[in-house]
């Protein structure tokens, strides 16, 4: 009788062993809870935002012409001389791909006074950026590097599938914190622009010297990269909440 007992209990413990396995693995495999909202600029664009550790981020790029007290930035379009962008002194953007990313523009829109950012928040300084790294998984002296850094954190930022992006591509977006990025492109500072569709440029704040810090993904690679340069290049914005 005991020893049925026994067999019982045993037989009952592997029950019980494999359904709280069952349980483990079903809450690992759980998909992450994205918390969003929304967010309008001063022409009326209503923005996708995604909270994501402590910080709430816009989950589209920045679409504004004008700043916060409504004066207007200048426009050049892509038909226009190459010269003309640059040779920009005022805060100025221009449009690629029909706007479907977003806009693009000179760092002479973020350094203004007047504010680009919807009311109550900013463009992310090169911390702010490197506080978005290290919650999706990058270690802090990877974060303070210059180049490409990490190891798969551009395609947890990236659309998932990668769509937009050009097919067969490296990049395979997981699009894990519904950060939504897209391939914008640029325009160089001497007004040359990117068509392929295979890259995607995004300002900082934060400036070095006589350059500025940005972060940039590419189609042929997982990893984020960290850099300065001329603040006559055309990037796209992501607006982050003030805390």
């Amino acid at each position: 009788m005991r020893n049925k007992l026994n067999r019982l209990c045993a037989s009952w413990l592997l029950v019980f062993g494999v359904l709280a396995l069952v349980g483990c693995a079903d809450k690992t495999d759980e998909p992450r809870v994205i918390e969003t909202s929304t967010v309008t600029d001063v022409d009326g664009n209503v923005y996708k935002t995604v909270k994501i550790g402590d910080q709430w981020w816009m989950a589209e790029n920045l679409s504004v012409t004008h700043f916060n007290d409504g004066s207007a930035l200048d426009f050049f379009a892509l038909n226009d001389a190459d010269t003309l962008w640059a040779n920009a002194t005022n805060p100025s953007y221009t449009v690629i791909n029909d706007s479907l990313f977003g806009y693009l523009y000179n760092f002479n829109v973020v350094e203004n006074a007047k504010n680009i950012a919807p009311e109550g928040w900013h463009v992310p300084t090169d911390e702010d950026w490197k506080i978005l790294e290290k919650e999706i998984g990058m270690s802090e002296d990877e974060s303070n590097a210059l180049g490409w850094r990490g190891t798969n954190e551009a395609e947890k930022l990236t659309v998932k599938y990668s769509r937009g992006w050009p097919e067969g591509s490296a990049l395979f977006g997981t699009d894990e914190y519904g950060f939504q990025a897209k391939p914008a492109g640029c325009r160089l500072f001497n007004g040359e622009t990117n068509y392929q569709s295979n890259l995607t440029f995004w300002w900082s704040a934060s400036t070095n010297g006589n350059e500025a810090w940005y972060r940039y993904i590419d189609a042929n690679q997982t990893r984020i990269f960290r850099q300065h340069t001329y603040k006559g290049y055309g990037m796209s914005i992501r607006c982050v909440k003030n805390s």
